[in-house]
């Protein structure tokens, strides 16, 4: 039996962690929940999974908590989180938060000697250098959760003693994969936000359309799997049934394959180094047919340019490119700039920032504040 604490329980991997929890009762016990502002969901979950503990990061009067869930301890605020991730006593703890307070969870998790299962890209991101650090003092690897960085780290448990000298690393293409660059700088918001193989939130839905979620998926690799740059490349394969792979010396490539579902890599974190059923079908290669690759365009997508830049830069440059893309997505999302004005600003926001230190979580913090001070600044020559 194992013990899990779940910070962003109501989010689409928070939700698909439950369903395995609930798949297998006799494997996992949930200490904690948190969420942001879905009260009702996250009361749902409490009166299924009955945690010790649980929270809302948007808080809520006390008095409207049901009269059935005051068995459990509730915390509001910023502070459910850290209870969560390093007060309530778990074996595991899953951070799947969005955006940059998830690495502050993460720390806490760390710090804590929890073993961090990690669906939260602006954690390495914003300050991979820190987490790293952190999780070998601990002697417990990260687990990644993120469909790619998990398809990677089950082609390394083949690898033996033998180290890639590639990381490839797929991408769908997103809903503008065949678009010219024109076309795609007036793109609506509705139009960005219809993903061709996969379901999640706005943001992420966004940054799939822009390729920007590639951009932080190449930093969080740089740092999961300790690979320079120059050698993760991005491969688009619109099918999304390899979900990533690994290349070695000898030009042998290994790759990780199944349906889009992300049971498989929610589940191998939790039970690794099991594999238990998660209720994802099985892979029918005869149904697919083929699969196509092409590789990703730096010019038509700027977001992987300045990935391998803002890493070579180094210092808090990943992080103001975080920052930055957060508060243009948002400004996108009230529909207050056109799609193609997001790369534009998230570049001048590097280009004026990327000199901020990095040394400890304050640095980042401030950084991460004045990529989107530096955003809001550029942001009316662009409405």
């Amino acid at each position: 039996m194992s013990t899990i604490n779940i910070l962003g329980s109501t989010g689409s991997i928070g939700t698909q962690a439950l369903q395995l929890v609930r798949l297998h009762p006799d494997r996992f016990t949930v200490k904690a929940l948190t969420a942001h502002s879905n009260a009702q969901l996250l009361f749902q979950q409490v009166r299924e999974f009955r945690p010790e503990m649980a929270g809302l990061t948007k808080p809520i009067p006390m008095e409207d908590i049901p009269a059935d869930l005051r068995f459990c301890r509730w915390v509001m605020g910023k502070e459910a989180l850290r209870v969560a991730a390093a007060e309530v006593p778990a074996d595991q703890v899953l951070v799947s938060v969005v955006g940059i307070a998830g690495l502050q969870s993460v720390m806490d998790a760390l710090n804590a000697g929890r073993q961090v299962l990690l669906a939260n890209k602006e954690a390495l991101v914003t300050g991979g250098h820190l987490v790293m650090d952190a999780a070998r003092r601990i002697g417990k690897p990260l687990l990644p959760v993120d469909s790619e960085h998990s398809a990677i780290f089950q082609c390394l448990q083949g690898a033996a003693d033998n180290q890639p000298v590639k990381l490839l690393l797929t991408a769908s293409g997103g809903p503008f994969r065949t678009w010219d660059k024109e076309r795609m700088a007036r793109a609506t918001r509705a139009e960005a936000l219809n993903h061709p193989n996969w379901s999640m939130g706005a943001k992420i839905t966004i940054d799939s359309a822009s390729m920007f979620n590639k951009a932080l998926e190449i930093i969080e690799a740089r740092w999961l799997f300790d690979m320079p740059p120059e050698k993760i490349q991005v491969v688009v394969h619109p099918q999304s049934i390899i979900h990533s792979a690994i290349e070695f010396a000898d030009g042998a490539v290994i790759a990780q394959l199944g349906v889009p579902d992300m049971r498989v890599p929610i589940q191998y974190a939790m039970t690794y180094p099991e594999r238990l059923p998660t209720g994802s079908k099985p892979l029918d290669l005869f149904a697919l047919g083929q699969m196509t690759f092409e590789p990703g365009d730096p010019v038509r997508f700027p977001a992987l340019r300045l990935a391998v830049e803002c890493l070579n830069a180094g210092g808090a440059a990943c992080t103001v490119l975080n920052g930055a893309n957060e508060a243009a997505v948002a400004a996108f999302l009230r529909e207050e700039i056109p799609f193609g004005a997001i790369s534009t600003l998230v570049e001048g926001a590097v280009e004026k920032l990327c000199h901020l230190p990095a040394n400890n979580l304050d640095d980042i913090f401030a950084a991460d504040a004045a990529a989107r001070a530096a955003v809001a600044e550029l942001l009316p020559a662009l409405r």
